[in-house]
């Protein structure tokens, strides 16, 4: 963060001051327990704990000072303190005015699926023109968001900021501050419907991304989508997909086994070859959105196609890891939906030389697609021939185990919980076969048995 005064900050978020007005700030912290010398704190308030209870440990720690709801009994000498209605708020008014202090083109990506594979792979491409700032991790919610544009700095070019959201008016509120010069959904699915009563509701929630998109930018959207195919914006707009009518086309794609696809992406401006280090389908999708930002962004065909020839998927997304005895694990355990989860069977159905074992837990926040989702997953396990299913959860229990073993799974076994499934992997998982990890976030921490297999001496190796 380029360093700022209290007085700034204050006259920012239009709060009242107490304290030193021309004290330093290099940085924002809404953790009182990393914070350090000139971090400015941000006391959060939630159902079970509320962050003014730190201000004090998070000043005695170098904070330089603190917005708050409700002053302390005690201001400490030498800090600032700034009073607001409400300290979210005041971030998120912190970050669009700092956002405006920098005059450079900023991404924002939303979507059902696919936003941080997204994120990662344009960042990837446009920093090999531009220094680069991107959202780290998955922090895209309404504390995250305002924290990536605070870390902005002199240097940066660009930024690809990624949005997520779970009610109506987030990405609007988000968008207010983030202001972005190009916008782009990825899809719409089922993800949130225990959020919305609809898909429909996902699209008009999602779609809110374009109310403050500047002026002369541009809409990016997956042109295969069928319900973002209704959008008609009054604004320049690029749809991507294999469909014959979207101005960004994929063409030939060819899988190159576990390790890569290949596929042509066709524009009005040109073709561009790719070989993307992924083995799933739906990244060819994600390339098409990417070659349509940088292709506005003013990149070169060379330096698109080696931006996406060098992408790195980000932690626990789709990762496929050689393990000892020539195992694979396909480790895609940080989040899971109906359609997700399918592509990825669809990934380890193709292995050959070994048993094909998918551990799946629980998906959560479907709503009323619930059972037909866990339904349409054991079908698929079943129908595309996978050897070992083995199922975490009360909602897999109920719903997929039954589907798979319908549709013809030779082995299904269920599980209560992420450990007691982790305990048989060992004795399971031969030289020579794949296994795929993936359940919901807010279920079983999946990743756990990624790191466990990861560590663990097989006694063939």
């Amino acid at each position: 963060m380029t360093p700022v005064t209290a007085a700034q900050l204050c006259g920012a978020v239009h709060g009242t001051l107490y304290g030193d007005e021309n004290i330093t700030i290099t940085a924002v912290s809404t953790d009182s327990r990393t914070i350090g010398p000139g971090a400015w704190f941000v006391p959060l308030a939630g159902e079970r704990f509320d962050g003014h209870d730190y201000i004090g440990k998070a000043l005695e720690n170098g904070g330089a000072g603190c917005f708050c709801a409700r002053l302390p009994e005690v201001l400490l000498p030498g800090k600032a303190y700034i009073l607001v209605q409400d300290t979210k708020t005041a971030l998120r008014d912190l970050a669009g005015w700092y956002r405006g202090q920098f005059d450079l083109p900023v991404v924002q990506i939303t979507g059902s699926m696919g936003k941080t594979t997204l994120k990662e792979l344009l960042a990837g491409v446009l920093s090999q023109r531009y220094d680069t700032l991107k959202t780290h991790g998955n922090l895209n919610g309404d504390i995250g968001a305002p924290l990536t544009l605070l870390r902005l700095e002199p240097n940066h070019q660009a930024l690809v900021i990624e949005t997520g959201m779970d009610e109506f008016g987030q990405i609007r509120w988000l968008g207010g501050v983030i202001r972005p010069d190009v916008a782009v959904i990825t899809n719409v699915d089922d993800v949130h419907l225990s959020h919305f009563g609809s898909r429909e509701d996902i699209l008009k929630a999602k779609a809110e991304i374009f109310e403050n998109l500047r002026p002369g930018g541009l809409a990016v959207l997956n042109g295969d989508d069928a319900l973002l195919n209704t959008l008609r914006l009054d604004c320049d707009t690029v749809r991507c997909g294999v469909a014959g009518g979207c101005g960004v086309r994929v063409e030939n794609l060819e899988s190159r086994g576990m390790d890569a696809i290949c596929c042509t992406i066709a524009t009005a401006q040109g073709r561009y070859p790719l070989t993307i280090p992924s083995p799933a389908a739906h990244m060819a999708e994600l390339s098409a959105l990417a070659v349509a930002v940088a292709e506005r962004l003013g990149l070169t065909a060379d330096e698109i196609i080696r931006g996406i020839a060098a992408y790195t998927p980000a932690d626990n997304r789709l990762r496929v890891e050689h393990l000892p005895g020539g195992r694979i694990m396909i480790n895609d355990s940080y989040n899971a939906n109906p359609r997700s989860v399918q592509a990825d069977v669809k990934i380890l159905a193709r292995h050959a030389g070994g048993r094909r074992i998918a551990m799946l837990g629980d998906m959560t926040e479907l709503g009323s697609a619930e059972a037909s989702g866990h339904r349409a997953v054991g079908q698929c396990v079943g129908r595309l021939g996978i050897d070992v299913l083995l199922a975490v959860g009360p909602r897999s229990r109920e719903w997929m185990v039954p589907a798979a073993e319908e549709a013809g799974c030779p082995d299904v076994r269920w599980f209560e919980s992420r450990e007691a499934a982790q305990a048989v992997l060992p004795a399971l998982f031969g030289p020579g076969d794949a296994l795929l990890l993936k359940a919901s976030h807010f279920f079983g921490r999946f990743d756990l048995a990624a790191d466990f297999l990861r560590e663990y001496s097989f006694a063939d190796s």
